[in-house]
């Protein structure tokens, strides 16, 4: 998951302890996302552009390839 900055600049989102949080689902990740940064994943829906994003990471070429995820 990451979170803009008011320059355009992505950051992943972190836990207390500094580790990049990662999910099984993406659905998980849209959810806890949305749990952290509620007015950041809403500004969407009013034409303010893209401030949240879940990033989806694959494993190997043929996962890119198929579009599976991973697991």
């Amino acid at each position: 998951m990451q979170i803009e900055d008011d320059k355009g600049i992505w950051s992943d989102v972190r836990d207390a302890d500094g580790a990049v949080l990662t999910f099984e689902t993406e659905e998980d990740a849209r959810a806890k996302l949305a749990a952290l940064y509620p007015v950041m994943v809403q500004m969407e829906k009013y034409g303010s552009g893209k401030r949240a994003r879940v990033v989806r990471v694959f494993r190997n070429d043929r996962e890119w390839k198929d579009g599976t995820p991973p697991g």
